[in-house]
């Protein structure tokens, strides 16, 4: 897994009003987790932050305060801006080498499926997988091969087998289906309820027939 350094200033814990001035600076505060440490505020520069937030890949971050050791961490949580859909705030979750660790791994599809060949679409229902792992473990995304499915075929999480990883998602969570074009859903849907429509117009004729024939009993 690649380490990337990002350089972090220790802040005081402060009211919305000083963060608000923070991210006017192009600055954003962030918060460091550890189960054996107090957590720690800082800030980073927004540049520095946004290609390790908007990124396919999950990377061990190395923190840098000014004159102390780096700081191994993932981030665990970001905050957006509603409206911008700006990152307003980061968490940071410290990771010790020989400890388990929980951390999301985007999902990359590789292999062209069958039943895409056959008109299907692929659907990806989840992007990233929740994971636990030794820090040396944690890879950059995970492959799943979606080169035998065909229109109407799923994996599920229990399909899938990582070395060294163990994968937390519930078994019976579908990750990439094959489904079949818009189109034929939408005519499908219509063949059903033409069905159901045929289905109970004969009732109504022998009803209708019924009725008939009591009519001519009595006249």
């Amino acid at each position: 897994m690649a380490e990337i350094t990002l350089t972090a200033k220790k802040r005081e814990i402060s009211n919305k009003g000083a963060n608000k001035e923070l991210r006017r600076n192009g600055v954003i505060p962030c918060i460091y987790y550890s189960k054996d440490k107090e957590p720690i505020a800082f800030s980073v520069e927004e540049i520095a932050l946004k290609p390790l937030v908007y990124t396919s890949q999950a990377h061990i971050i190395n923190l840098t305060f000014e004159n102390e050791e780096p700081i191994g961490a993932i981030i665990k949580d970001v905050q957006f801006d509603p409206v911008t859909d700006r990152v307003v705030h980061a968490d940071f979750h410290g990771v010790t080498l020989g400890q388990m660790i929980d951390v999301q791994i985007p999902i990359n599809i590789i292999g062209s499926a069958v039943g895409v060949k056959e008109g299907g679409m692929v659907q990806q229902n989840i992007h990233k997988l929740d994971v636990e792992c030794l820090p040396r473990h944690i890879p950059q995304h995970l492959d799943v091969d979606v080169s035998e499915l065909e229109i109407g075929d799923s994996i599920h999480i229990r399909d899938l087998n990582f070395e060294d990883i163990n994968i937390l998602n519930h078994d019976d969570t579908i990750v990439i289906s094959v489904v079949a074009p818009r189109g034929e859903e939408v005519e499908e849907e219509a063949e059903e309820v033409e069905g159901e429509v045929e289905g109970t117009a004969e009732p109504e004729v022998i009803a209708k027939g019924k009725a008939d024939e009591e009519d001519n009993k009595k006249e």
